[in-house]
């Protein structure tokens, strides 16, 4: 089983950020805040997108350590998620939860979301 975190496992333009944050499915708690948007295609994939801003994680080197907890539990989870593209937003209260509470965190939306149908559908 691959699990290494791969470029095509990954939200990288404007676009493609946009279209989940215009028709979002929406799974919020304390820490974090996810999005998602079904893919379509023959190719789809679970992808996964960070948007950690400043104004909610003030320290770098705390947005760093929220990032690095999300690529690594989405390295996790993705094989059991359906094609979509998700998107995580962390909140203030993420900078002073344990990791394992954000794993934790994390693995609940991913699978809220995943098992959720789409508006649209």
């Amino acid at each position: 089983l691959d699990r290494r975190f791969l470029r095509s496992a990954r939200l990288l333009r404007p676009a493609e950020f946009r279209r989940v944050f215009d028709r979002p499915r929406k799974s919020t708690d304390h820490l974090f805040t996810v999005l998602a948007a079904r893919s379509e295609g023959p190719r789809a994939v679970a992808r996964v997108g960070m948007a950690i801003s400043k104004r909610q994680v003030r320290r770098a080197v705390d947005r760093s350590r929220i990032k690095r907890l999300v690529r690594e539990t989405f390295r996790h989870v993705r094989a059991g998620l359906v094609a979509s593209d998700f998107v995580v937003m962390a909140r203030q209260p993420a900078v002073g939860a344990d990791s394992l509470e954000l794993q934790a965190s994390l693995r609940r939306h991913f699978q809220r979301l995943a098992g959720r149908p789409s508006r649209d559908a």
